[in-house]
């Protein structure tokens, strides 16, 4: 940890948190100067008032550090998302005031959804906190791989990891496997056909596009959201430093089309595959048809997405009306549950259902009945919530950026710097860092994509691509 960063720099980021609290009587006042507090602990942790960024390499070209990404969308995606929700509270419907006579403003919810907007921008305080605290750059070289070797080995490694991912996802028990490698090769192929193109080397882009092509098709069909913004994001960075406006043409402009259209091709291609009626080729098609017909007849399921589905401060309020109300801090009994997580079922065969152990304080919320065939998983800061209130939260987010940070700085450490450390290791490994989950399903992925780093290393020492300095 940085001991001779000024303490005060650090403190000026819990100032939106502190104000917002001040004005907690008007919560629609409060909810903004955090919401907007948010915007400003952005500010000062990327233009490096806070701490200053690294001078190793240019922004962007260490873009995938925590700092950077990680803080953008966990950060983002937690703190800004929900405005769509409050200004939906308000009566706003498409950005435009309601006209129903009938609208009444819930008033409780206004104050629990201001109330859970300040305990985002007290976390956001934290997590950045935390990632700062242990940000130093450059990281001493221990081992180093030849920039000729760099390209070929980003090919070989996405050709390696996709079979491997499906070999892991047939073996009973070790499926948690199988989403690390098939990040890992996702991660590989995107980063391999980056360095490909301005290499001009002709048949590594043709099978990198190839293997992006089928990745991101695979993502079309998974009836998730996330893969397909990130599947585009991700090469979009990857392109950044060598296309810069080539990028900012066609990448920014097709993530907001993806954050227009998602929700009905999503929706479409849910009821239609996951009954089980239609299969996902066919689904995709029809997903894909009603798309662009609802886009013709100006359908509105995008401010039901952007209300409901895109932000969890709908959920997240429903365990702070419960919680420590009727339901006590549940302490370190989330952690206890974390650590049975971790041991893999081929050695304990009768291990409780990670699911249901997650499932359980969310029936005991009222968030959703028991026998409800859905999932509703907590977010992570609400499990530093639910665990010890307004302390668990600040413990968690610090810990939180400062694993992260400890873990990209050991990923670079070990591979040789930031290349094949953060853009490939870290970014494809830990991608949970990302997005964030509960307790349990987070410290499980991290475990064992620390031991799978570990092996990989191994591996690339043993076979002389990483080399002593």
């Amino acid at each position: 940890m940085d001991k001779n960063q000024p303490i005060e720099r650090y403190l000026v980021l819990f100032l939106p948190f502190g104000i917002a609290l001040l004005f907690q009587s008007d919560p629609v006042l409060s909810y903004f100067i955090a919401w907007i507090g948010t915007n400003l602990i952005f500010y000062l942790s990327l233009s490096g008032w806070v701490k200053p960024l690294p001078t190793d390499r240019p922004i962007a070209e260490q873009v995938m550090r925590p700092i950077f990404l990680v803080q953008i969308i966990f950060a983002g995606y937690m703190s800004w998302s929900s405005i769509f929700y409050f200004l939906n509270l308000l009566g706003y419907d498409n950005f435009q005031k309601t006209d129903n006579v009938y609208f009444v403003i819930d008033h409780q919810k206004v104050e629990l959804t201001a109330l859970c907007q300040r305990y985002y921008v007290l976390g956001h305080a934290a997590f950045v906190i935390g990632i700062s605290a242990f940000m130093k750059y450059p990281v001493k070289k221990k081992y180093h791989i030849e920039t000729a070797k760099l390209a070929n080995v980003l090919f070989i490694t996405a050709i390696v990891t996709l079979p491997l991912s499906v070999l892991f996802l047939k073996i009973p028990g070790l499926q948690q496997f199988y989403f690390q490698f098939s990040s890992l090769s996702f991660i590989a192929g995107t980063l391999a056909l980056a360095f490909a193109i301005p290499l001009k080397k002709i048949w590594n882009t043709a099978f990198c596009v190839l293997l992006y092509t089928s990745n991101f098709y695979e993502a079309l069909i998974s009836g998730f959201k996330e893969p397909i913004i990130i599947s585009v994001l991700v090469l979009g960075l990857f392109l950044y430093p060598n296309y810069k406006k080539l990028v900012m043409v066609i990448f920014v402009p097709a993530l907001l089309i993806l954050f227009i259209f998602l929700p009905t091709y999503n929706q479409v291609f849910r009821e239609n595959n996951w009954s089980g009626d239609i299969d996902a080729d066919d689904a995709y098609k029809l997903a894909l048809d009603a798309t662009i017909k609802s886009e013709q007849s100006g359908d509105d399921s995008s401010w039901g997405f952007l209300v409901y589905r895109l932000s969890e401060v709908d959920m997240f309020t429903e365990f702070v009306q419960s919680t420590p109300s009727n339901i006590d801090y549940y302490g370190l009994q989330l952690l206890k549950q974390s650590a049975i997580a971790v041991i893999p079922r081929a050695f304990w065969p009768s291990k409780p259902s990670t699911e249901e152990l997650v499932m359980e304080r969310v029936y005991d919320a009222g968030v959703i009945r028991r026998g409800a065939n859905v999932s509703a998983k907590p977010a992570y800061i609400v499990d530093a919530y639910l665990s010890w209130g307004i302390p668990g939260i600040l413990i968690g987010l610090f810990l939180y950026g400062a694993v992260a940070q400890l873990v990209s700085l050991k990923a670079e450490y070990l591979f040789g710097g930031y290349t094949l450390g953060t853009a490939l290791i870290f970014s494809g490994l830990f991608q949970i860092f990302w997005r964030g989950l509960s307790f349990e399903f987070l410290v499980n992925s991290v475990f064992w994509s620390y031991v799978s780093m570990l092996i990989i290393f191994r591996i690339l020492r043993y076979t002389g691509v990483l080399e002593e300095v």
